[in-house]
């Protein structure tokens, strides 16, 4: 009996742990990485590893604090969540969203200090990562490393974008491209579809992310919609002439690097 038992604990055990590989192969970061490099068993394996710790957040609290020197980081599996500095006078700036796939605070981890607070805009689920998990995984798979690097590579192009949108894009070639390149990047981890894609934000953050107000990007959506271009209501993207909206925004998905494995 008590041999039975252990075979069934056994199995369920096999089960489970089978299941959460899987899952992890499958996951938005294998995904995003995979854009890049066609992963190996070996790098399989190490991205495994780096999804040991699995942690829940709530919305609206801080994951990562600018300041903070534990050397933290995060892969986001689930739920979005935005980068923003904190200014003197209490206002604060949101820098980017983070997506399912993104890797969090990376930079905590490589620097002595974050440099940059992350905070959940919906309840997210996240892998903690730790600074010696990430220098083993980069030491036993460079290839590994070169993914990751890769992908932070092409979040700083999209810095680049975002600054000269907001240098040099008006408001509704600003928001067509911001919304696109979220529908590009949902698209990528299979969040999305070119037809559009849910999104959690509300127009009053996506209007201080993109420095507009929030009376500005209501009439810019409002006419977008008229135009038959595009609606957002009720938390979902919809795309009605993606053409149309490519050309009026000047949107060019080249700087998201999303044509195919590099390295094979």
């Amino acid at each position: 009996m008590h041999v039975v038992a252990f075979a069934f604990v056994l199995s369920r055990t096999s089960f489970f742990t089978g299941a959460l590989a899987l899952n992890v192969l499958h996951s938005p970061f294998a995904r995003k990485l995979g854009a890049f490099v066609a992963l190996s068993e070996k790098e399989e394996s190490a991205l495994h590893k780096l999804h040991g710790r699995r942690k829940t957040f709530s919305a609206g609290v801080d994951m990562v604090y600018e300041g903070q020197a534990n050397h933290v980081a995060y892969i986001l599996a689930s739920g979005w969540v935005c980068s923003y500095k904190l200014l003197e006078d209490g206002t604060r700036q949101i820098v980017d969203f983070q997506v399912p796939g993104d890797f969090l605070g990376l930079r905590s981890v490589l620097l002595r200090t974050s440099d940059h607070n992350i905070e959940p805009v919906t309840k997210v689920e996240a892998s903690e990562v730790l600074s010696q998990d990430l220098l083993e995984a980069f030491s036993e798979t460079p290839r590994l490393a070169t993914a990751v690097l890769w992908a932070a590579s092409r979040d700083e192009a999209m810095v680049v974008e975002h600054l000269v949108s907001i240098g040099r894009r008006d408001a509704k070639e600003r928001t067509v491209h911001f919304l696109l390149e979220l529908g590009a990047r949902l698209n990528l981890v299979g969040l999305g579809t070119p037809a559009g894609y849910a999104c959690p934000l509300s127009q009053y953050v996506i209007a201080d992310t993109l420095g507009l107000s929030a009376i500005h990007l209501n009439r810019v959506l409002r006419e977008l919609r008229e135009d038959g271009l595009l609606t957002f209501r009720q938390g979902r993207v919809e795309f009605h002439d993606l053409d149309g909206l490519v050309e009026l925004s000047g949107f060019d998905k080249t700087y998201l690097d999303h044509d195919g494995p590099l390295l094979k």
